[in-house]
């Protein structure tokens, strides 16, 4: 290849730093003024380590995507592989792709090119799959073998199945293969090899050496969608009314992506562990691989098949390259796959065809949303896999049961809507429709089921999860369920601390002082599974679980099983607190309470100070089971007069939230509490006006209590004025058992410090509410 050559070729696809700084402006405007929510999952440093990154591909935006985000974080301009139909005409457009570093697919030299930029510092680019794969059908049975899965896609051009393209495979052993020949020379003192070849690829001798020590890192990443919507957008609607008429392949097109980007979409795009091609090698082909450099007279000559060339030595060097293509292609779409980001679409489709596949036509609604949380469960514990937020955050599915799960609704009415699903006297049924073969390019808009199954088809772990599922379903006790939710109250407060301690909130976080461990707990003492009673513990405002733990524990080392419940918004961050509504509490109650019921024939609830109000809301509603009441310290009345202009503060903190500045000043307010350990030390306005929506209910609910109740009161509370007890007392008329005692206290928190034998006075009610039980129950 003669030097005119290069520098023609040079030139024709020079990246231009303009143009690319143009794009990555104009696309970060983008981004921040459409609703697809992109996040870049992997370790930080793996952008600027790759050298080949290797992504799937399922819209066409992608092809833009990966460069947009490895030139932000690097500030490299990569290059990629596009379709060589962009390049058949020299216009604006395919310049525009030239000097953002496309190359056309069909260019002769495009991977020793590709290698190349490689070696001088680059990086590529490349999406193995060589086209859109719309139906997500990767493997080439619809269940792969979990080991030694056969991965294929489908070939629009040739209408059938091919493998996947080899490219980036002979890319890196081709790049590894050269680094690992061309340092046996140079080791070996042959200078003279390392001259010609800095000469040959146009760099300095001094940075060749510098990317020899280097070794090639091939990054296999996974996009992956969540939802796919099907309803018409205001692009498609434009497209046809200035054409008069789209396509049905455009159409769909227009459909799907412009609703992935122009409606509220995540797109998660995961980096797998870095393949290094240089394991494909073993000690023969390294002595081979300093003779195959040596004899290359150009990069070229590396890509070369080894069927032509001319001479055996040429083609037994030139082997030790290419036999590894295969088993390194197909090791790293293993990688690229496994790295999907599994969503609950993924596993309601699986779970669909499962049941089709064993002839099963419907399934009860309950059954099907009992199995799917079953499943969520399962996959929780697997190792390996990687779950969309939508099963990693409770919040988003523990809804399942009451039908009130936002992601399982929208995948069911968009299956309903296209004819795949009937609903049908509480049944699911499944429609002729959703087991139809559908066109290729109308798959995603006609059976988005099919392209969800599909796709997680890969992952052994999710095949596993359902099956399990489906075994355990009709078999689980409702304890079972139980300790799943609790495992759900466990996850919350994990999602929300880490939600809620990103750099964002230093300013609030760095000030608190609470240090005890903020965890709901269950204590099924001497680990039995039935008991006579159960004791549910509300904690107060600003508070967690640990300030009613020792309580907590006295009660277990009397025999009861005991949950301790934790308030939405606490034992986190006040940001989080300041975020959630009183409703958000009482859900909370009542989630506790539906964990404890399994395992009690009875409960008591023992709410603190808030924590009381919202028990006595939930005890107004006569749960199955319940008792006996203990309201501690809860306020009808307070002790603080400004907390009648919180509704002015929180009125002008919800006008000035959009100036950033004036809103962290309105937003909290400093407490100095008898508890730091426990207690937030900032309090969120608007936590201040959730606490007098709540006690503002629970003075509604009181005359609906009918069960024995308990009220201890500190008789100087500072915070509680001490006349809520009676109020509470007299707005109780429904309670004929109600025993009110005030606590010699100035103290608010009488439980937590146990003032004036609280505790003693709990576990002497709790005990003579046992044995008139008992006694009851022989007379009858």
């Amino acid at each position: 290849m003669n030097p005119s050559f290069r520098d023609i070729e040079r030139e024709k696809f020079a990246i231009n730093p303009n143009t690319c700084q143009w794009t990555l402006r104009a696309m970060t405007a983008l981004r921040a003024n459409i609703d697809i929510n992109i996040k870049m999952h992997g370790a930080p440093d793996h952008l600027a380590m790759g050298d080949i990154f290797m992504f799937n591909h399922f819209a066409r935006f992608e092809t833009f995507i990966p460069q947009y985000l490895i030139a932000l974080e690097t500030g490299v301009y990569c290059r990629s592989i596009a379709s060589g139909e962009f390049f058949a005409q020299d216009n604006t457009f395919s310049r525009y792709l030239r000097a953002l570093g496309g190359v056309p697919n069909n260019y002769p030299r495009l991977l020793p090119f590709l290698a190349e930029e490689v070696l001088r510092g680059g990086k590529v680019v490349v999406f193995p799959e060589g086209g859109m794969v719309k139906d997500r059908r990767v493997t080439h049975n619809d269940r792969p073998h979990p080991k030694h899965p056969i991965y294929s896609v489908y070939s629009r051009s040739a209408d059938a199945r091919r493998a996947h393209h080899t490219g980036a495979a002979l890319l890196g052993l081709c790049i590894d293969g050269f680094k690992i020949g061309l340092s046996a020379l140079i080791a070996k003192g042959d200078t003279h090899e390392l001259s010609r070849w800095a000469d040959i690829l146009d760099v300095d001798e001094d940075t060749l050496k510098t990317v020899l020590a280097k070794q090639t890192l091939m990054f296999p990443a996974n996009i992956t969608f969540h939802p796919l919507r099907v309803d018409q957008n205001i692009l498609a609607r434009a497209a046809d009314m200035f054409t008069g008429g789209l396509s049905p392949k455009m159409a769909e097109e227009l459909i799907i992506e412009g609703n992935l980007m122009f409606k509220k979409t995540d797109m998660d795009i995961r980096l797998g562990d870095p393949v290094n091609p240089r394991g494909q090698f073993n000690w023969l082909d390294r002595r081979l691989l300093a003779r195959r450099v040596a004899r290359a007279k150009c990069i070229d000559d590396l890509f070369r098949p080894a069927k032509t060339l001319e001479s055996l030595p040429e083609r037994v060097t030139q082997y030790a390259l290419t036999r590894h293509i295969s088993p390194l292609r197909d090791h790293c779409m293993a990688v690229m796959y496994s790295n999907l980001t599994i969503n609950v679409s993924h596993l309601a489709s699986r779970l669909i065809m499962m049941w089709l596949d064993d002839g099963v036509t419907e399934v009860d609604i309950a059954h099907f949303d009992r199995t799917l949380y079953l499943a969520i469960k399962n996959i929780q514990q697997a190792d390996n896999v990687h779950l969309h937020r939508g099963m990693r955050n409770p919040a988003d599915y523990i809804g399942i049961f009451d039908l009130n799960c936002p992601q399982i609704r929208f995948f069911i009415d968009s299956a309903v809507q296209l004819g795949l699903i009937e609903r049908r006297d509480g049944k699911y049924c499944f429609l002729e429709k959703l087991q139809a073969e559908a066109e290729f390019d109308q798959i995603r808009m006609g059976n988005p089921i099919m392209v969800y199954a599909n796709e997680m088809a890969p992952i052994p772990a999710v095949w596993q999860a359902l099956e399990r599922a489906r075994v355990e379903v009709d078999n689980l006790t409702d304890q079972d369920i139980a300790h799943r939710k609790f495992d759900d109250e466990i996850r919350a407060w994990q999602w929300n601390r880490t939600k809620f301690n990103k750099p964002k909130y230093d300013a609030i976080n760095a000030q608190e002082t609470a240090t005890a461990d903020s965890r709901p707990y269950l204590n099924l003492p001497n680990g039995k599974t039935q008991f006579k009673l159960g004791i549910l513990l509300v904690h107060g405002f600003l508070a967690s679980p640990a300030e009613l733990r020792d309580l907590g524990e006295k009660l277990s080392a009397q025999g009861h099983a005991v949950m301790g419940v934790r308030l939405a918004g606490h034992g986190t961050s006040p940001h989080e607190l300041q975020k959630r509504k009183w409703t958000d509490w009482l859900a909370s109650v009542r989630r506790g309470y539906d964990i404890l019921a399994p395992f009690c024939d009875q409960i008591i609830m023992v709410g603190f100070s808030t924590g009381g109000a919202l028990a006595a809301i939930h005890a107004s509603t006569h749960p199955n089971k319940l008792s006996a009441l203990v309201l501690a310290g809860t306020p009808l009345k307070f002790r603080n007069r400004n907390l009648m202009f919180v509704p002015l503060l929180y009125g002008a903190n919800k006008l000035m939230g959009w100036m950033p500045s004036a809103h962290e000043m309105l937003s909290f307010r400093t407490n100095e509490s008898e508890h730091p350990d426990i207690n937030y030390r900032h309090i969120p306005i608007g936590g201040l006006y959730q606490l007098r929506q709540a006690v503002a209910e629970m003075q509604q609910c009181l005359p609906k209590l009918d069960c024995p109740t308990l009220i201890l009161q500190g008789d100087a509370d500072q915070v509680v004025d001490p006349a809520s007890a009676t109020m509470i007392k007299r707005l109780a008329t429904g309670v004929e058992d109600m025993d009110v005692q005030m606590l010699k206290s100035d103290r608010h928190g009488i439980l937590n410090e146990d003032i004036d034998d609280a505790h003693n006075r709990i576990l002497q009610f709790v005990e003579a509410h046992v044995e008139n039980q008992t006694q009851a129950q022989k007379i009858a």
